[in-house]
């Protein structure tokens, strides 16, 4: 067996489908255009780089489907997931990960396969022959995206995603910010400690919405007429939504006591994570933007706490394109016209770093059994994976087809038994049948 596989791309998606293969021993060539071509997100050349967040959200396997999602990867031994892991930082009931670290781990991982090789280089044009997995993520190159565009007949649809700033954590006043998670959850003192919380009184928010609204932003080249993923919102898209639409969101002020003043209840409530292991830098959660540089620093320390606030890293947003994939892509994540060419990852239309991974597990395993001179099919859609695969290959309706999070809405309903079920009995029989038949669908693959 010489056959190889190709992967194009080595962020999350790509980055797993190359473990997965090569660990079913399969050689494989990564293709990564960073450093040598650098894109308006990324920082370094490793494999695997946050640039959004730097949490996988909820950790909970029996109440959540993301979580769900956690296991199975778990279970099927992924790199991703195992890393983060290995990486991770107090966040309450989430799995947040110090990003540097992490990234470089899985750099290490994966150039110290013996079957895996890399090549810097940009790929420019889809391949005419061998075995392919697309991975370029939301960032896909101009050239390769016109290449894609010319195969398929059909333009990728696009939507706009933005990225949240970070703050040194040195810089945040202590005396008015304090630390706790949302209703102190988390199992160690750490983790109900993972938060910073800045309070707004009434007066303060009303101040911050307006400055929010009247703020510079960046404005959309002529022809850009792409919509938002609903899940990552620019902060003030969502105050134009209604003037407490910030403070029912990501702003909610429930579930936090003000450590310094107890008997106040805030208005609003900023919080931050801690973005990396040394507690040097923390993100604030949900306050993606589109606002200029220099608007975004004044409207920003305009929050209690972060009068002083020094940014390593300001907020953006930048242009994300993903296929039609109910209309191209079968369930083996083939491209139809073209089923030597796989594609994995945010491209395909799932959203979110976990769901990326999962993509690209479900992709270099499958593209993988190809090469050994089998078929796999996807796991059942009554798993976390399986229920995301069927979504974008056929489930989802083609002419409305937007980003998506992995959640319980795209699972096989089940049918209450002995009387109506509770929301968390109900998610605890989605996650019991779903561990069972997840386990079922790799013990085949033996």
């Amino acid at each position: 067996m010489n056959a190889r596989l190709h992967i194009v791309g080595g962020g999350m998606a790509g980055s797993e489908a190359a473990w997965q293969a090569a660990s079913m021993g399969v050689a494989v060539t990564i293709h990564e255009m960073r450093p040598r071509v650098g894109t308006f997100a990324h920082r370094t050349g490793d494999f695997a780089e946050m640039v959004c967040s730097n949490s996988f959200r909820s950790d909970d396997d029996a109440q959540n489907a993301v979580g769900l999602l956690h296991w199975e990867m778990r279970a099927a031994g992924g790199l991703v997931i195992g890393m983060a892991d290995r990486h991770r930082l107090p966040a309450g009931g989430a799995l947040a990960v110090d990003r540097e670290p992490f990234a470089a781990a899985v750099t290490r991982e994966l150039r110290g396969h013996p079957l895996i090789e890399v090549s810097e280089g940009e790929i420019t044009a889809l391949p005419d022959s061998g075995h392919w997995i697309i991975a370029t993520g939301p960032l896909t190159s101009g050239a390769l995206a016109e290449a894609i565009r010319a195969e398929t007949g059909a333009e990728a649809l696009a939507f706009f995603d933005a990225i949240a700033p970070i703050v040194h954590a040195e810089t945040i006043d202590m005396s008015v910010a304090w630390m706790q998670s949302r209703y102190d959850k988390g199992e160690t003192e750490e983790e109900r400690r993972a938060y910073l919380n800045c309070p707004m009184s009434r007066e303060t928010y009303e101040a911050f919405v307006d400055a929010l609204l009247a703020a510079d932003k960046t404005e959309f080249r002529e022809g850009e007429t792409a919509g938002y993923f609903d899940g990552c919102l620019p902060i003030e898209v969502m105050a134009e939504r209604g003037r407490d639409t910030l403070r029912f969101g990501p702003m909610k002020p429930v579930g936090l006591t003000n450590a310094h003043r107890p008997e106040v209840k805030p208005h609003a409530v900023v919080q931050l994570r801690r973005d990396n292991a040394l507690g040097t830098l923390y993100n604030i959660v949900g306050f993606q933007t589109k606002m200029k540089y220099g608007a975004q620093v004044d409207v920003f320390r305009m929050i209690p706490g972060l009068e002083n606030a020094r940014f390593a890293r300001l907020g953006g947003i930048h242009r994300n394109t993903f296929l039609n994939a109910p209309t191209l892509l079968d369930d083996r994540l083939r491209l139809r016209s073209r089923p030597g060419i796989r594609f994995a990852g945010q491209i395909t239309g799932v959203e979110g770093y976990v769901e990326s991974a999962a993509m690209g597990l479900l992709a270099g395993r499958m593209a993988a059994a190809q090469i050994l001179g089998r078929d796999l099919a996807p796991p059942p859609p009554e798993t976390a994976m399986g229920a995301l695969v069927h979504h974008i290959t056929g489930g989802a309706e083609a002419k409305t087809f937007q980003p998506m999070n992995v959640n319980f809405g795209l699972f096989p309903p089940i049918e209450a038994k002995g009387g109506r079920k509770g929301r968390k009995d109900r998610y605890r029989a989605y996650t019991d049948r779903a561990k069972t038949v997840f386990t079922e669908w790799l013990a085949g693959q033996d």
